[in-house]
């Protein structure tokens, strides 16, 4: 995995007693009210299941992986005189130039990726299917980077309509908007048939709730700073719902593959995150959890239902609300709990997978969880001692926290120069502060946008928290980049990826999933002028007066070699061949 230190070495032919970490939970014990998350079914169309599912694909613990991402869109700098533009407005110019090539506000694209306008004018990417959680962020990534070129356009658009060069379009990749409302990033996995919703809800809820100490993205709320931006809307656990009563799991069936053998785990709790390495990691600790769980359900036992929460809501925002990160959780056993206990339990039970299964998993995988397993462990030292300062280049809440706290601090600084100056009746301070402002503080000046302009001439406590609003938003927009783009110039944040590997993979599915087989059909039937329709198990080339209409199947995700079939349909578009290709879509 790019960035992340390969770790092999430290788990060298290991033994199955051998750990990864070696701090356990204190205080958790393994008593008789511990449900027993290895009971199987012992009947026969259990048994039916488990065999589907154990031939549900050739090497264990393989998965494929998305996530749906959804922005907020606004615009600033309109002329008060003007007809003000509104984000239902400004949403269906970025979709000029999908519209005016798919016809449709809802499309795939060239790397077998969704892209659509959702409810409430949310422009939406869903990555192409990924079997690793590397391609999946990478796509994500390259779904980022399409969104900001989609707005770029709608600003130059706007621009020239309005008359006015100083109107500009804000993407937000974040989970809520000014006036209160959530909306979702939402990770897609495919599990196994034979894990039971109740095992997920028992094993997998806990990670959920307290990962955020590594994997939320920050927000002020209330005037308060909270690690989650999602925390305050999820109540339910496990349900079918996804607006009104969210829930943190939504159990509606669609697995876009087998029904038999799989069913997609959709995701709703976690925050949208700007840091590639925390995308990554939020995924591949899923992953690693996912696959207990399904070792679970085989017989194994890892211990995971005694993280079992009496109420995982309440949990979630308490751990959001203290960024102390001692709030105490009670457990279905009575017991009490901090969220970074339960991550270390998490955290030495995935040593524990690894080594029992270390000759089991294909090598790039077995390297990416022993990276993960590491980094998870390193995080939870550095969070127990509070030595924020050595998580603040990828974890996205600490980052946005000691931006928010260095605008505070050279507030006060400030103002207490000023104070001095007005007893003392010098100018020497005023020098001073702006010299260590501006060491302390560059990444924050480079942010600047069209409301900080006007914050810059007030004074005072609003004046801060209008900044630290500003803040609070400026480091999800992804169409300016101000914040982000600042902390990596100076270092303070290393993405995984490159442009140039960002910019490949929007054009590019990956090459061991059906995505390719999507991926390379919209780019033949796009350079062929062939009418065409696609969804997540199917791909169409549109019938006229020449020909009929022909589909084909693409029901295994895993499933990335062309069949007799494909290569008929491939053959029929090839033939199909007019001279005015379509353009790239931007």
């Amino acid at each position: 995995m790019p960035q992340l230190r390969d770790s092999t070495h430290s788990l060298e032919e290991p033994t199955s007693n051998e750990l990864v970490g070696s701090r356990d939970i204190t205080g958790i014990n393994d008593g008789a009210s511990d449900v027993n998350a290895s009971t199987v079914d012992d009947t026969d169309s259990a048994n039916d299941d488990n065999e589907l599912s154990n031939r549900a694909h050739g090497l264990p613990f393989e998965r494929i992986f998305g996530i749906e991402t959804e922005y907020g869109v606004s615009v600033t700098g309109q002329r008060p005189d003007s007809d003000m533009l509104d984000a239902s407005h400004v949403a269906s110019v970025i979709f000029e130039p999908i519209v005016s090539q798919s016809r449709s506000t809802n499309t795939y694209i060239e790397n077998g990726s969704r892209l659509y306008l959702d409810v409430g004018a949310h422009p939406e990417y869903a990555t192409a299917e990924a079997r690793t959680v590397t391609d999946a962020v990478r796509l994500d990534a390259a779904g980022e980077n399409l969104m900001a070129a989609l707005a770029h356009q709608a600003e130059r658009a706007l621009r020239e309509r309005t008359g006015n060069e100083k109107l500009r379009v804000h993407m937000y990749k974040n989970n809520t908007d000014s006036q209160g409302n959530s909306f979702g990033c939402h990770e897609n996995y495919l599990v196994r048939r034979h894990v039971r919703l109740n095992d997920l809800e028992q094993s997998f809820i806990p990670f959920l709730v307290t990962r955020q100490i590594f994997a939320g993205t920050g927000v002020i709320r209330a005037g308060q700073f909270q690690i989650s931006q999602r925390a305050d809307f999820l109540e339910d656990t496990i349900s079918s719902a996804t607006t009104r009563a969210r829930p943190m799991i939504n159990t509606r069936d669609e697995p876009h593959a087998d029904s038999r053998m799989y069913r997609r785990l959709h995701v709703i709790v976690g925050d949208s995150n700007r840091s590639q390495k925390a995308s990554w990691m939020k995924m591949m600790c899923a992953h690693l959890v996912l696959c207990m769980i399904e070792a679970q359900a085989r017989g194994e036992d890892y211990r995971l239902t005694r993280f079992a929460m009496q109420k995982p809501g309440e949990c979630a925002r308490s751990i959001s609300r203290d960024t102390s990160l001692s709030a105490q959780m009670t457990l279905i056993s009575g017991m009490q709990v901090t969220a970074i206990d339960i991550q270390q339990g998490y955290c030495d039970a995935a040593g524990r997978f690894i080594a029992r299964h270390y000759n089991d998993l294909a090598q790039d995988m077995r390297n990416d969880m022993i990276a993960c397993v590491e980094l998870w462990h390193q995080t939870l030292e550095s969070l127990r001692q509070g030595n924020f300062s050595e998580l603040s280049s990828w974890v996205d809440w600490v980052a946005k926290y000691q931006l928010i706290q260095s605008i505070k601090k050279r507030s006060e600084n400030t103002q207490k120069l000023n104070a001095n100056d007005a007893t003392q009746g010098t100018s020497e301070g005023d020098g001073e502060t702006s010299s260590t402002s501006s060491a302390n503080n560059s990444q924050v000046n480079k942010s600047q946008t069209d409301e900080s302009q006007t914050i810059k001439s007030q004074t005072g406590k609003s004046a801060v928290d209008a900044r630290i609003s500003q803040i609070d938003f400026a480091y999800h927009d992804i169409a300016h980049d101000d914040v982000i783009g600042a902390l990596q110039k100076n270092g303070k944040i290393t993405p995984i990826f490159t442009l140039t590997e960002i910019r490949a993979a929007r054009h590019n599915p990956p090459s061991d999933t059906r995505a390719w087989l999507r991926g390379n059909f919209i780019q033949q039937a796009r350079k062929n002028s062939v009418q065409w329709s696609a969804d997540w198990t199917s791909i169409t080339m549109l019938g006229n007066r020449e020909r009929q209409a022909m589909t084909v199947h693409l029901i295994d995700p895993f499933e990335h070699s062309p069949n007799e079939e494909y290569d008929e349909f491939m053959g029929e578009i090839l033939t199909s061949r007019k001279d005015d290709p379509m353009l790239p879509l931007i």
